[in-house]
């Protein structure tokens, strides 16, 4: 989960400057995943671009598309729930957000949806109408929700021999409840990663996938200010993140009621991540 307009950075191997909760375009092109990907995630029949691995395979990291390729934008909705918070949602804490799933039906507007392994576990049902349904595409938000590095937010940690593990283990929960082709793309938690995280998943086969259009909608209250925010900031080839819990992102739903009638009426195009990642300067 992101805290409003906050922003860190940290230092990756590839030299950007990489915003928290929101992040950079790192130097490559793009490449189909081989058929003999280690990615635990079910093969499609058209499988997904990536980007190709930095210097020693590390992990490459995808903020934005083209800006040059028209008016295109991706939204991204973030599945949260950490791996404490089961007795929350046992004591009816709601971590999912059927309304907006059904608004972005009702508006068609297709998104991606980055997972973690214990939501999935929490409602298979859904997990498998998301992972079912063409109009989403589902991927990688580790298991726990922990954070890959310190001073994240304020959320546990996980050690640097943990983090593979994690990525593993969410795929197993998404495949579980029914989900047949998680993308080959992975979020980290709150968005902070550094060099060590990057190396860590190295050879997982995944493309790090972070944004450039921070929605601020965590934890807000007004939904007109969370529209404004995505409205500025938004640029072609932009990636939006936002969230789909009710509890911690109760005004979502209704800023997306705002946001995507207004960017059609500006000329953009909505598509997933997968479509921009595609349209990747050296995709083949």
């Amino acid at each position: 989960m992101i805290p409003q307009l906050r922003r860190i950075t940290t230092v990756c191997a590839l030299g950007a400057a990489l915003a928290a909760c929101g992040t950079a375009d790192p130097a490559g092109s793009a490449r189909r995943v081989p058929a003999d990907s280690p990615v635990p995630a079910s093969p499609s029949a058209s499988r997904p671009p990536v980007l190709t691995p930095g210097p020693g395979g590390l992990t490459p990291v995808f903020e934005h598309g083209p800006r040059t390729l028209g008016k295109t934008v991706a939204l991204t909705f973030d599945a949260d729930m950490t791996a404490d918070e089961g007795p929350r949602a046992a004591a009816g804490e709601h971590f999912d957000n059927p309304d907006l799933i059904g608004t972005l039906r009702t508006l068609k507007v297709p998104a991606t949806i980055f997972m973690t392994g214990r939501w999935a576990d929490e409602y298979p049902t859904e997990a498998r109408s998301l992972g079912h349904d063409p109009q989403f595409e589902v991927a990688n938000h580790s298991y726990s929700h922990y954070a890959f590095t310190s001073d994240c937010y304020g959320l546990p940690t996980v050690d640097a021999g943990t983090m593979r593990s994690e990525v593993e283990r969410a795929y197993a929960s998404l495949h579980k409840a029914g989900v047949p082709h998680a993308l080959p793309y992975f979020r980290f938690p709150g968005g902070c990663y550094d060099q060590q995280a990057l190396r860590a998943l190295s050879g997982l086969g995944v493309t790090a996938v972070q944004w450039d259009v921070v929605s601020g909608d965590a934890f807000a209250t007004d939904a007109d200010a969370v529209a404004r925010q995505v409205l500025d900031g938004v640029k072609p080839g932009s990636v939006v993140v936002m969230h789909c819990t009710r509890s911690a992102a109760p005004t979502t739903e209704r800023a997306v009621r705002a946001v995507v009638p207004e960017l059609r009426r500006r000329g953009y195009r909505f598509v997933k991540v997968s479509e921009l990642i595609g349209e990747t300067s050296g995709h083949r």
